[in-house]
């Protein structure tokens, strides 16, 4: 089928989502395991994106390329987040095969003071075989004996912690990790780049750094002084550490619940140049309407396996997921 459909839907490119390159782990439970992909697939992708015809480019090149009517199918590869296996493992690759790519960093991952809230949920709910927990006041218990009951546990505390206001959630994780004698600080320097190995990412032609807010907060949850601030000292701070201002912008988390248009037109004031959301979506010419809402696919670490690459690049599981639409930005 989307062999079928792929003319019609596959649209002039498409802008996919990464965050971690790992090795596999076999460890039972996983739940940020869509989060990563392994350094065998990050290659095997490449070549299958450069296999079916479509160019891969710097994420400046993007509106070009849609202006362009002659100009063939193109991919963008975007990190998000600043994590250290970006430089360590998937780097290497990247830079083997010659592979453009954009690393979009939330400044306080190389200033040691990011908040990986839901690590911290993975590991407490990992290493309990029951949980006491108080939610909106009210005391509860979850069971997370086996790799099943930890999956359930995961999923609603995560959820309820994805409902919460950002100063609340981020409270919330603190008291937890100090319950379960989880250091925050020391997580972040083993998991993220320092300014140092950013810098290095930074002097390569291949590599675009994009700016992704300071503390990766839905910005949809917060005020819209307090976002345009997140959006700003972003982009100023990795002016001061980097050889040049940030000209393109993620939003955290990426949804319609923590990015919508009023972010959208902040996006455009502060300057950026374009500004992208993980609403699942490959990108047309009339994207070039809506540089501040560009969709992306997610790269899942639950889907490794060339058929689904393919299907990505149809565009038809994208067009399914939106009803029909071909842009999703409302």
């Amino acid at each position: 089928m989307p062999g079928l459909l792929s003319s019609m839907t596959a649209g002039r490119g498409v802008i996919f989502t990464l965050h971690h390159v790992v090795h596999p782990s076999g460890d039972a439970f996983q739940p940020n395991r869509l989060l990563e992909i392994s350094p065998d697939f990050l290659r095997k992708a490449i070549l299958r994106i450069r296999a079916r015809g479509y160019d891969i480019v710097h994420l400046g090149e993007v509106a070009e390329r849609l202006k362009d009517p002659k100009s063939g199918r193109f991919c963008v590869l975007t990190f998000d987040d600043g994590y250290r296996d970006n430089l360590e493992i998937a780097y290497p690759v990247l830079k083997e095969l010659d592979c453009p790519f954009t690393v979009y960093v939330a400044t306080s991952m190389p200033d040691g003071t990011a908040e990986l809230w839901w690590r911290v949920l993975e590991i407490v709910v990992a290493s309990r075989a029951h949980l006491e927990l108080k939610l909106n006041g009210t005391p509860m218990g979850f069971p997370c004996e086996t790799p099943d009951e930890k999956y359930k546990t995961y999923e609603a505390i995560y959820w309820w912690l994805r409902s919460q206001s950002q100063d609340d959630q981020r409270s919330f994780i603190r008291d937890l990790a100090m319950l379960h004698d989880i250091d925050m600080a020391s997580m972040v320097r083993r998991m993220a780049m320092s300014w140092d190995e950013v810098s290095v990412l930074a002097r390569d032609s291949l590599c675009t750094i994009g700016a992704h807010t300071v503390k990766h907060f839905a910005l949809a949850r917060i005020d819209a002084d307090r976002a345009r601030a997140e959006m700003l000292n972003s982009a100023d701070i990795l002016e001061s550490y980097l050889p040049e201002r940030p000209k393109h912008f993620a939003y955290p988390y990426g949804d319609p619940g923590s990015a919508s248009q009023r972010e959208f037109e902040i996006a455009r004031e502060c300057g950026f140049e374009t500004a992208v959301t993980t609403r699942p979506g490959v990108l047309f010419t009339e994207h070039l309407d809506h540089m501040y809402a560009l969709p992306r696919i997610s790269l899942n670490g639950e889907f490794q396996a060339k058929r689904y690459l393919d299907g990505f690049l149809s565009g038809v599981p994208s067009l399914a997921f939106n009803k029909g639409r071909k842009l999703n930005i409302a």
